[in-house]
Order: structure tokens, then C-alpha cells, then sequence
């Protein structure tokens, strides 16, 4: 009986603490902007390309890369990290958001955009949330992508779309997309099986 008087405390009490993170970061939830600009989608298609890039050089078929207030490209990168040493956390967007944020500094940073050739994993997401970054624009769908990866366990992922992430961050983040999902795909046509 302790120990159900114990949880019934202790669940009241969760619920009450995310009632009370709810409430202080509702102002600063995920943003959806849904008419880019553009420069946005030129942006886009060139993740695309840096995809294709990744993949023809022996990684896996993603590209990212941030462009600055004014719209000029500050980093770029494809997913090579099977070919650069291997370090199963350099995705392309973490790798291109840490040589942005080393260009831009923090104040550069927040009025920037990470473009992404498929929705940010949940690493992702929460490297382009801790860089300040403040706009994130995305190309194939975490749920598409999975119709590519199947239930393959090696090519385990997070079916999370990377708002549920950003919303729950403490400053305003907006998310555009998927965007383009019939040509980011093809960056995947028979790479995952």
C-alpha cells in the first residue's frame, strides 16, 4: 500500500512539474512557417546535391548546411562519417551547425537557418537547439524516410519529428517542412536495401 500511495504522490507531482515546464515553455515553442521563400527552397536543392555527394563518396545520403541572416552559405556538408574516421555522431547537420556556429558566433546564429536534405534526428535537432540557430528548414520527412530504412535494426532511427523536439525548447525555434520530399528522396532510391 506504501508503495502506491508513494507512486500516486510521485505521478501527481510529475504531472504538476509538466504543467508548470508546459507553461513556461509555451513561448517557446517550435514555430511553423509554412510558405518559404525562394531562397529557401535554392537552399534546400542544394542539400540535395551535397546528399548525393555524401553518398557517392561512400556515406550516407544526407546534407545540410546554415546560411547566414543575409542568406549566404557559412557551412555545407554531407554525411561522411564512415568515410572521415567513422564517428557515428557527425551527421551532416551537426557537423555543418558546429562550423557554422565557429563562423557566426552566437548573436550570428540566431537569425540563421540550418537546411537539411531530410528531417534532423533527434541529435540533430537538439545540436541545432543548443547552437543558438534559429530557423531550421527541412527537405524528406523522418516518416518517409522510414519507408526507405524499413525495420531494418542497422538502420535504426527515431520516428520523432523534430518539432515534438524544438517545441519543448525555451526559446522559439521554426521548423518549415518537409519540403520537396520527392526530390530529397532520391538521394535514397536503393541505398537502404
Amino acid at each position: 500500500m506504501q508503495n502506491l500511495n508513494r507512486r500516486t504522490v510521485l505521478r501527481g507531482a510529475g504531472i504538476a512539474l509538466g504543467a508548470s515546464a508546459a507553461a513556461a515553455g509555451a513561448a517557446g515553442q517550435a514555430h511553423a512557417q509554412p510558405d518559404p521563400g525562394p531562397q529557401d527552397l535554392a537552399h534546400l536543392r542544394r542539400t540535395f546535391v551535397l546528399a548525393e555527394q555524401a553518398r557517392e563518396a561512400g556515406g550516407a545520403p544526407y546534407g545540410a548546411l546554415v546560411a547566414d541572416a543575409a542568406g549566404n552559405v557559412v557551412a555545407a556538408h554531407g554525411n561522411t562519417s564512415s568515410v572521415d574516421g567513422g564517428d557515428p555522431t557527425d551527421h551532416a547537420e551537426m557537423v555543418t551547425v558546429r562550423s557554422a556556429w565557429r563562423a557566426l558566433g552566437d548573436d550570428g546564429m540566431k537569425p540563421a537557418t540550418l537546411y537539411a536534405s531530410t528531417e534532423p534526428c533527434t541529435m540533430c535537432a537538439g545540436g541545432a537547439f543548443w547552437s543558438g540557430i534559429g530557423r531550421v528548414v527541412y527537405g524528406m520527412s523522418n516518416t518517409r524516410l522510414l519507408q526507405f530504412t524499413g525495420g531494418d535494426p542497422r538502420n535504426a532511427g527515431y520516428a520523432l519529428p523534430c518539432r515534438d523536439i524544438l517545441l519543448h525548447g525555451y526559446r522559439p525555434i521554426t521548423v518549415i517542412g518537409p519540403l520537396l520530399e520527392d526530390e530529397a528522396a532520391q538521394a535514397h532510391q536503393g541505398y537502404w536495401r
